[in-house]
């Protein structure tokens, strides 16, 4: 399964390059994650809980990051086990640019299943990636950006995985003023 998109993120490249390459705000914007750990030069190890269709399984996985040319791109690739649910195998190439209000991040993603998980069939399947897609951009915007001017700074936005505690929309952006 294959798709792209790109949103504009309210931020400079420098800090939008920064944010991709930190653990835990990798972690936060995962879907599922339970843990993830690791640098980008050796690569992350990854537990993600996902349900899809009537499937709910636990994977561990391996995350690497390459062909990084800073702060205009990088490709994810990651590859997780799921016992007797099956494995799913993805990568994720970004590429950033200046924009006007910030930075234009550009990403087309590819995701290969097998074992149960594949018996689903691709309707189910490309759903469920699209949606994965789509919920990690949305944390890593929020991450990043911070709270829109004149709005106050939300209660919280939930980002982690069940029963974990939600992140405060913008406080990577946040985190990296100090």
């Amino acid at each position: 399964m294959q798709l792209a998109d790109q949103r504009t993120i309210a931020a400079d490249p420098a800090t939008v390059w920064a944010a991709i390459l930190d653990p835990e705000v990798l972690r936060v914007c995962i879907p599922g994650c339970e843990s993830l750990t690791g640098s980008p030069a050796e690569g992350y190890e990854a537990i993600v809980t996902q349900k899809v269709g009537p499937v709910k399984a636990r994977f561990t996985g391996h995350v690497t990051l390459s062909d990084m040319v800073e702060e205009q791109g990088l490709t994810i690739s990651g590859e997780g086990k799921g016992g007797a649910a099956g494995f799913a195998r993805g990568s994720a190439k970004l590429a950033m640019s200046p924009a006007e209000g910030g930075t234009l991040l550009s990403y087309e993603v590819d995701v290969h299943v097998g074992g149960k998980l594949a018996q689903l069939g691709s309707r189910i399947i490309d759903g469920f990636s699209r949606k994965m897609a789509d919920q990690f951009f949305e944390r890593f915007q929020s991450a990043v950006e911070g709270p829109s001017e004149g709005e106050d700074e939300p209660e919280a936005v939930a980002v982690g995985a069940e029963g974990e505690a939600p992140a405060k929309k913008g406080w990577f952006k946040r985190m990296i003023k100090r």
